[in-house]
């Protein structure tokens, strides 16, 4: 029988494995239109977090004692659907589970790129595409600029470190620990800062980029978003992609630096992936030149088994994982 985590009640603060309960599922038969697809691969993403409140968002909030929704990769083994063939490879929503029936509608076939399957989750997948629009639409990222990225040894981080150098941009990303910050280097980083080492956060900024910033993409928020405001050269723009550090702290955080937004016409703009995926295909098509290039490369941090899915989702908020988070099934 099919197996799917449900969320048994609201975290308050840092969640809990008691937030969580695994359970069997009924399974019908795909009706016209619908696959039943076995999971392969399961996404545990930042944002799930948010939709385990019970607040109103870009997303709906996960509902109490109802299977969870998220990323995934699986092998149709039932097709009722046109176009779709069993064994076909496909991307949906409803991960957290082993097994899922799908409307045909809500499956992507996966991108004719020679990668293994799980990419699609990560780098070629939603943080991906995340990190690209974040750098090239939003921050509109120039040539010769200087960017900041922080959680840079992340899944959305380290694409755009990435990306950033192979259009010519100098980068500084953060990072916790000397691995991480070692692996980043090796992606192109100009410079690495390790925020759990002693020096303050601005002051190894401010050593790192002596001529100020004119990007960052914020995954972290906090301390960071204070020391870039500190760093920011005048007409920078920042990326708000996510801010992890306040997802299950409820204190604000305090930006001594902010006042600099005004004489600096710093701009600042939040965003979700889901703005930019009608325009996917212009990731893909730069996706593929850096690859054929061997200029984009990714990691991933792989748990093995669905028991363990809210022992990797948690793993998130303890700099677990370098590269994406995965979980095998």
């Amino acid at each position: 029988m099919a197996r799917a985590w449900h969320l048994e009640s609201r975290p308050k603060g840092m969640p809990t494995t008691d937030n969580f309960a695994l359970k069997p599922i009924d399974l019908r038969e795909p009706g016209k239109g619908e696959l039943r697809i076995a999971n392969r691969w399961l996404s545990v993403d930042p944002y799930m977090r948010g939709r385990m409140n019970d607040v109103k968002s870009y997303v709906p909030p996960f509902e109490l004692g109802a299977p969870m929704q998220g990323g995934a990769i699986g092998e149709v083994v039932e097709s009722n659907a046109d176009g779709f063939a069993v064994g076909d490879m496909v991307q949906h929503m409803a991960g957290w589970r082993d097994e899922a029936v799908v409307k045909a509608s809500d499956v992507q076939k996966l991108p004719p790129l020679d990668v293994e399957p799980q990419a699609f989750l990560g780098q070629l997948g939603m943080p991906g595409i995340t990190g690209f629009f974040g750098l090239t639409a939003v921050a509109e990222a120039k040539e010769g600029e200087v960017v900041f990225v922080s959680a840079a040894a992340g899944a959305v981080g380290s694409t755009v470190v990435q990306i950033a150098k192979a259009r010519g941009m100098t980068v500084i990303g953060s990072a916790g620990g000397k691995e991480k910050c070692d692996w980043v280097r090796s992606l192109g980083a100009d410079a690495m800062i390790d925020y759990k080492s002693d020096t303050p956060l601005i002051k190894a900024l401010m050593e790192a980029a002596p001529d100020g910033i004119d990007v960052y993409f914020d995954n972290v928020g906090g301390d960071h978003l204070d020391a870039a405001f500190a760093c920011a050269n005048q007409g920078a723009r920042f990326a708000i992609c996510g801010m992890i550090d306040k997802y299950n702290v409820g204190a604000p955080t305090e930006l001594r630096y902010l006042p600099r937004l005004i004489g600096n016409r710093i701009r600042v703009q939040g965003f979700i992936v889901s703005d930019y995926l009608s325009r996917a295909g212009e990731f893909y098509e730069e996706a593929a030149k850096l690859l054929q290039a061997g200029k984009l490369r990714r990691e991933e941090t792989v748990v093995e088994g669905l028991e363990n899915m809210p022992d990797a989702f948690l793993g998130l908020f303890s700099g677990k994982n370098r590269g994406k988070m995965l979980v095998k099934l």
